[in-house]
């Protein structure tokens, strides 16, 4: 497959340039897509590593191959001196989704998670550091990924972002976790702006294979059993890609400023004064997981094979995201409900097969 075609550096005052991370993953294609619809220019990076097959990130760059202002760049964000050069160009703002994902992998890899999530994001906020010093305000804003993992076994839902995170059930959810910190350190220290949001189990066309429902609809249509942990005592709060990717963009678009009071402050479980902002970004609605089984059984037209597991370690019995400050800062409210979500998903997987 080509590589996707390389545009003209813009100038240094290009606020409108945006550099996002992870492009070639789901939640990175949709924002790169977004973004260049709205008339930014994009950079996008991804190291293209095996974690799943490498064939549906290239389909994934290639529905970006050729949209003006597009760039892609195969690059490890690990290594300092390729992200050193990297920052080296000017960038209005940064979204940085690159990440190594997946709970039960962080068990079998670990060292994979200390490199792409903690060594690469102080990579990134290095870099977000120099641009600002070298820019001033032409840099807005490094928005970044965490996820609704860090939560742990929470008892008390749905899950707020003042709640205690403090006891992560796996090393995926203790480096996002370090991120929030590591983020809150640089927007103290360097009045960098920055923004987390936690992300709460999202899917979609273009999702990863091995999240529920895409390894579900894979597993249905081979006549495999499904493995439904915690013998399906399980509930997640499933955001929908375009839910996510509108909060993503609503939220790139509205640096914090040092100081700065929001509509959510009232009540806001983070009293700093640094440039520094972390939200919750889901659907506010869990769902059984025995109901996204039957949702995927109607739109496949196929019985799923249930095969009962107990709970696996790292994991957790119920995910709910508490959007409240999203909400009351910018607006956010997710559209797309589970049984509608599912439909467009299928339709995407059935044109794939």
């Amino acid at each position: 497959m080509p590589s996707p075609t390389a545009q003209p550096t813009p100038r240094a005052t290009d606020a409108r340039r945006v550099l996002v991370t992870g492009a070639a993953g789901f939640i990175g294609m949709h924002v790169c897509q977004r973004l260049l619809a709205a008339g930014h220019t994009v950079l996008g990076v991804d190291n293209l590593n095996d974690y799943y097959d490498v064939r549906l990130k290239q389909a994934r760059l290639a529905q970006l191959e050729g949209s003006p202002g597009f760039e892609f760049r195969k690059l490890e964000l690990a290594d300092a001196d390729q992200t050193s050069r990297l920052f080296a160009e000017p960038f209005g703002s940064v979204v940085h989704l690159a990440a190594q994902a997946g709970v039960r992998y962080s068990l079998e890899n670990p060292s994979a998670y200390v490199q792409s999530n903690l060594v690469a994001f102080g990579h990134i906020l290095e870099g977000c550091r120099r641009q600002r010093e070298a820019h001033g305000d032409a840099f807005g804003h490094l928005v970044y990924a965490s996820s609704s993992s860090v939560y742990g076994g929470a008892k008390k839902t749905p899950f707020a972002v003042g709640d205690p995170v403090d006891h992560p059930y796996s090393l995926y959810a203790a480096t996002k976790k370090a991120n929030e910190l590591m983020a809150h350190t640089y927007s103290h220290l360097y009045a960098l702006p920055t923004t987390g949001l936690r992300f709460f189990t999202v899917y979609g066309p273009w999702g990863r294979p091995d999240m529920a429902i895409y390894k579900f609809s894979e597993l249905m249509r081979a006549g495999s059993p499904i493995d439904v942990y915690n013998h399906g005592v399980m509930r997640r709060d499933f955001t929908y890609i375009d839910d996510i990717v509108e909060g993503v963009l609503r939220v790139l678009a509205s640096p914090p400023r040092p100081g700065e009071r929001r509509p959510s402050d009232g009540q806001s479980p983070l009293p700093t004064a640094a440039p520094y902002r972390l939200y919750n970004i889901g659907h506010n609605h869990p769902e059984e997981l025995e109901t996204v089984i039957t949702t995927l059984e109607a739109e496949l037209g196929i019985k799923a094979i249930r095969n009962p597991l107990p709970m696996q370690p790292g994991d957790v019995p119920e995910t709910y995201a508490d959007i409240d400050a999203l909400s009351a800062d910018f607006g956010y409210r997710p559209e797309v409900g589970l049984g509608e979500g599912v439909r467009r998903f299928v339709v995407w997987w059935g044109g794939m097969r």
